[in-house]
């Protein structure tokens, strides 16, 4: 199955992994845009009989194979130059150690600026983009203050904005400026109410506010904060009917109106501040307002004039407006619409969201976390890419991440002075209509500096250029000659553009086609074109029909192990032809006999003949490739018996090097003894082994090389040992012994004492009936007894 499956894979690679042999190019041009691995062979007598000029695109090493030499494949490349390459700034310092400031202009984040890639089809172009975050760079904010009634305590917090927040962001950069817009809404009905009174005063009660306008641009960038402080302190509250804003109008124009607003090429910050939610496209119905929003700039007198013409702008049109203008996007709003902002600030790159105090006591907190969040991030984009034109990105930020994808466009937690890598790889499918260049922009989001690339397309090759129009080649002029094949003129077809089209399906034309009158035109492996056979393509790209009636191939020759002429030689015409030193209608013998040679230099060990590459061996006694190899000759059975300890039993003094010095056999396991191999049953000699291990057990196996010259081990599985001895009676009888021995002793020692009494007393009566005692008194004797009578004892 495994087999099935591999051959299954190859075959869907064959077939749609050659792109070059499915492109079915006619010319050179068409076959280097098929893909990179494309190339064309133009030697004029590369094609085989019934071979198509498709057949002159193939992949490189399959036109070699064939026999193109490699100087006439046409193989074109893509490369790239760097036009402008200016070094990433670094910090300067003069000799007494202060900072030097730098304009905008002289300061590069950015490197390189400028490229050129020439592309083929296919073939990836990289390169590597370097970011720096520069010290002390310039900033531009602008605050877009909402001026509803509702915001009318942030306004008397806002209006000493300026100083405060230029003192802060001195922290940052010494070059700082600050201006000021504000917003209602749009000036018709619903959104405001149109009497007389309430366009003077839209304020109830005794309130004093000014008449409702949808933007006014209070104060151009200045980096002068008194300045702020005073106009921004002469602004008063309007008011409007509904709860949503029109600060999608305002922040279009603070867009686009660049030089009214006085943006610089530097950072470029818009602070949007409200506690309400926003109008979009489509919400101007509801004033009778239809026309979509024109994405220009229409203010008079620093004052938004069309906003009663012309509809809010969609968010995609904002997104593309800012982003066009590298305008970075704060939106400090308070805790009640935060979540709705916070989903807006998704669709804007580059945008940040704050929540702004009921007051805006916190505005210039906010604005420094802001910054500081967008700042440390940066986002490359670029502009559209020509149709076939794709671009991946991989990232190499801090501390060794890298990603790709469209996480390998962002870099995150970038300090000052930080550098980060980008590598960009751009790639084309085909050639552009025209081929003509085409230039595509990169450029981190929220910033001014940009990456110019100009891409220029291969699509033709350099022999097209030597092409000869109308050439005798091609059947007098009827096409142009390039790269070794006829490039016919529309309404001709033919190998050198011989014949019409309209005269190609004739029957005299289909008679040349028949091999021997036979029926079969081109032998049915090929279609007659001008009367000549233009064979057909297999589905495998490394087979071919060929030949005048296609009637050859060079996939249908004899095969050995699997392989067509065994692997050794080529098929030509269903007939191998062999490699050197070798023969046979597979090419599956070898005349070479060093693989017969054995260890003592002779051939086939002096114990048989070399045929095809391989010993035969004429003594039965010897086996193997060489004839070197004796299962049944003595000492085998000794040889192998440590390898067949630790391979079936894990002992032996190879233990522990088994794997490395024991895997030249294949071992076999059996139950018992009867299940080994028998000499009589085998068509090969079976060596019978009986060994001792350490322990005293026997252990069983059989060693052979069978016909495959693999050697064999057969063995039993259990070893044979001897019983062991049982304990509980040895040490009950040796316990038992003791005490018998000990009571025999003992009976002994009585006995023997019995015996002993007895003839002492039998010695001592036989001495007392022997004695003779004398009656007479001893004169000294006196008895020691003495009498005396009481006088009173009467005896009674």
């Amino acid at each position: 199955v495994c087999v099935c499956m591999l051959k299954w894979s190859e075959l869907i690679y064959l077939r749609i992994g050659n792109a070059c042999i499915n492109a079915n190019a006619k010319y050179c041009g068409e076959c280097i845009q098929a893909g990179a691995k494309c190339g064309w062979c133009k030697d004029p007598n590369f094609l085989k009989q019934g071979e198509t000029v498709s057949a002159r695109c193939d992949e490189l090493q399959s036109l070699m194979k064939r026999g193109c030499d490699a100087a006439m494949i046409e193989n074109p490349h893509g490369e790239q130059k760097i036009l402008k390459n200016k070094a990433v700034t670094n910090r300067r310092k003069v000799a007494d150690g202060v900072t030097k400031k730098q304009k905008p202009e002289d300061i590069t984040q950015i490197q390189p600026q400028k490229l050129s890639l020439t592309l083929r089809s296919g073939e990836p172009q990289s390169f590597d983009l370097k970011f720096k975050r520069a010290e002390d760079y310039p900033i531009d904010l602008y605050y877009l203050m909402d001026l509803s009634y509702s915001m009318k305590d942030d306004l008397e917090n806002v209006k000493n904005l300026g100083t405060s927040l230029m003192l802060e962001m001195s922290k940052i950069t010494s070059d700082f400026r600050i201006g000021f817009g504000s917003f209602v809404e749009k000036t018709v009905m619903p959104y405001i109410s149109t009497t007389p009174a309430k366009l003077l005063n839209p304020c109830t009660g005794d309130q004093n506010c000014t008449s409702p306008f949808s933007y006014k641009n209070v104060l151009k960038l200045t980096s002068d904060g008194k300045k702020f402080n005073t106009l921004v302190g002469q602004q008063h509250i309007s008011g409007n009917l509904d709860s949503p804003e029109g600060g999608f109008d305002a922040i279009m124009q603070v867009a686009v109106c660049g030089e009214q607003i006085g943006w610089r090429n530097v950072t470029r910050l818009l602070v949007f501040s409200t506690d309400a939610g926003f109008h979009f496209a489509g919400d101007g119905k509801l004033g009778g307002i239809v026309l979509p929003n024109d994405g220009k700039c229409h203010l008079e007198n620093n004052v938004y004039t069309m906003s009663h013409y012309y509809d809010y702008p969609s968010i995609a049109h904002l997104v593309q407006k800012l982003s066009d203008n590298n305008i970075q996007t704060i939106f400090a709003v308070t805790e009640e619409f935060q979540p709705v902002y916070q989903e807006l600030k998704n669709l804007i790159p580059k945008s940040a969201v704050g929540t702004l105090s009921a007051n805006s006591s916190n505005v210039i907190n906010l604005i420094i976390d802001a910054y500081n969040s967008l700042s440390s991030e940066v986002i490359l984009e670029n502009s559209k890419l020509p149709e076939g034109v794709t671009i991946a990105y991989t990232s190499r930020c801090k501390n060794g991440v890298v990603s790709q994808g469209e996480s390998g466009r962002k870099c995150s937690n970038i300090s000052i002075g930080d550098e980060v890598m980008f590598s960009i790889s751009v790639t084309s499918k085909g050639c552009p209509k025209q081929g003509k260049p085409e230039t595509i922009k990169i450029k981190p989001l929220g910033f001014t500096e940009e990456v110019v690339i100009t891409l220029n397309f291969i699509c033709e090759c350099e022999c097209h250029k030597e092409g000869i129009k109308n050439s005798p080649l091609c059947h007098f002029g009827n096409g142009t000659y390039e790269c070794g094949a006829c490039k016919c003129n529309e309404g001709r077809v033919g190998r050198q553009c011989e014949c019409s089209s309209n005269d190609v399906a004739t029957e005299d034309m289909d008679r040349t086609c028949r091999k021997d009158n036979d029926t079969d035109i081109c032998s049915n492996n090929g279609d007659c074109v001008c009367g000549t056979c233009e064979c057909k393509k297999r589905d495998n790209p490394e087979e071919r029909y060929s030949g005048q009636y296609c009637e050859c191939d060079n996939f249908n020759c004899d095969r050995s192990g699997n392989k067509l002429c065994g692997g050794h030689g080529r098929c030509e015409c269903r007939v191998c032809i062999c490699d050197p030193m070798w023969t046979g209608s597979a090419c599956d013998c070898s005349l070479d006999n060093r693989t017969c040679m054995a260890t003592n230099k002779q051939i086939c060990n002096g114990r048989g003949i070399c045929e095809c590459g391989t010993c035969k061996c004429t003594d039965h006694k010897f086996q193997g490739p060489t004839c070197e190899t004796c299962p049944t000759c003595p000492g085998v059975c000794t040889e192998q018996k440590e390898c067949v300890q630790c391979r079936a039993f894990g002992t032996g003094e190879k233990k522990d090097t088994c794997e490395r010095d024991c895997s030249y056999f294949n071992l076999i396991k059996v139950k018992d003894r009867d299940k080994l191999p028998q000499p009589s049953g085998s068509s090969y000699p079976v060596m019978h082994c009986k060994e001792r291990d350490a322990n005293d057990c026997w252990f069983y196996y059989t060693y052979a090389v069978n016909n495959n010259t693999e050697k064999e081990v057969h063995v039993v599985d259990t070893l044979d040992c001897p019983a062991g001895p049982d304990i509980i009676p040895i040490v009950a009888g040796v316990v038992a012994g003791i005490v018998l021995i000990g009571l025999a002793l003992l009976l002994i020692w009585k006995l023997l004492m019995i015996i002993h009494d007895r003839r002492e007393f039998a010695k001592f009566e036989k001495e007392k009936m022997n004695a003779k005692w004398d009656t007479g008194e001893n004169p000294i004797y006196k008895s020691a007894v003495t009498t005396v009578v009481n006088p009173k004892y009467e005896g009674k």
